[in-house]
């Protein structure tokens, strides 16, 4: 899919200028739960300018519009994708929140045009897909700008920093979970794995992109089990799995553990992210430290600033799009972080062990 098949044929290449003084103005698609969240997000940012909102159930497109209204601005609504870029010689940066399956083809539409690019992870379903909407951003006059918002979290960054300055030493081994209930019923795409990548792809790869952050590399292979052992056919189609467990195996010997269960009671288990180093231990959700020495006691590391990772990514995304510099969540890495996901979806699926080279098309 490219732009041809988003935008009628005889458009100009490039529509957009870049805002006069310090005004950016954004366009949003897909405003339900997330997109919404976002919106909320965007609102909050100095001199952002909400000019165009789409979606295409009529209760998520008022809401939005009354949210953005209530701040004072005036968004032209829209149900079409396609129409939304056909009037976007305003628009500076497009901010994409759809189903997972949409992702390349409406990156790939604003990327041609010459908009920056805020496209919600992951970057898309498919091996292929994601080596598409990567090469049209390195060639693309605007930035792109994954939605993986927890590198911009104060305790992640703190965390992954110390991590990186090697004084835990070298990484042995890491752990990753999320578990929690199962996902909103009344989004059926969710549960269709063809249009959302599966539970491992189109929520997962948040915790992935972070251990492969903190490795530096790719994994070299990887190998799991998973399926739907409580909702069987619920909601009825159901196709996603509500459990799974991978293990990959990364350069320099180190591994990484990876649980998911969407039947978890409320408080038993929840979210991890934990890395060993040869010195010690670090948990990264609390920027916390716990050193090998006997007696020792976990240590918090210095932390600076209490934002929302989602307004800190969003942030940067309207200030890296006007200085024309490149995200700490871009393209290369959003595309590596989701190979790493679809790695592990091939290896359940297939039952089998998959190596790095499978997906790396």
């Amino acid at each position: 899919m490219t732009r041809r098949t988003l935008i009628q044929s005889g458009m100009p290449a490039l529509l957009s200028a870049q805002a006069p003084s310090d005004s950016f103005r954004v366009a949003i698609t897909g405003v339900g739960s997330r997109g919404s969240g976002l919106l909320q997000n965007l609102l909050k940012i100095p001199n952002v300018q909400i000019v165009a909102i789409c979606d295409t159930t009529p209760e998520h497109l008022a809401a939005a519009a009354k949210a953005a209204q209530d701040k004072g601005h005036k968004p032209r609504l829209y149900t079409d994708y396609r129409k939304m870029l056909d009037e976007a010689k305003d628009v500076d940066g497009v901010v994409i929140a759809t189903p997972v399956y949409l992702h390349m083809g409406m990156s790939i539409a604003a990327l041609e045009l010459g908009k920056n690019v805020y496209s919600e992870k992951p970057m898309a379903g498919t091996a292929e897909e994601c080596s598409i909407v990567q090469k049209a951003a390195r060639s693309a006059k605007g930035i792109y700008q994954a939605g993986f918002q927890l590198r911009h979290d104060p305790n992640h960054r703190a965390a992954m920093d110390f991590i990186h300055s090697g004084k835990l030493g070298r990484i042995l081994f890491m752990q990753g979970q999320r578990n929690g209930g199962d996902l909103q019923r009344n989004r059926d795409w969710y549960f269709d794995r063809e249009r959302s990548g599966d539970i491992i792809v189109e929520q997962a790869c948040h915790i992935l992109d972070l251990m492969t952050w903190a490795v530096g590399k790719p994994p070299l292979r990887a190998m799991g089990s998973g399926g739907i052992n409580l909702f069987k056919n619920e909601p009825p189609g159901r196709t996603s799995m509500d459990n799974y467990t991978v293990i990959y195996e990364y350069p320099d010997d180190v591994r990484l553990t990876f649980m998911h269960i969407y039947f978890d009671p409320p408080g038993f288990s929840g979210i991890k992210e934990r890395i060993w180093c040869s010195k010690g231990a670090v948990d990264l959700a609390t920027a916390s430290y716990s050193p090998l020495e006997n007696g020792s006691k976990p240590v918090k590391l210095e932390v600076t600033g209490t934002e929302d990772s989602t307004y800190l990514s969003l942030a940067a995304f309207t200030s890296n799009s006007k200085a024309h510099k490149q995200p700490l969540n871009d393209a290369e890495s959003a595309r590596r972080s989701t190979l790493v996901a679809i790695m592990g979806r091939k290896a359940i699926y297939e039952k089998r062990i998959v190596n790095w080279s499978e997906v790396d098309v």
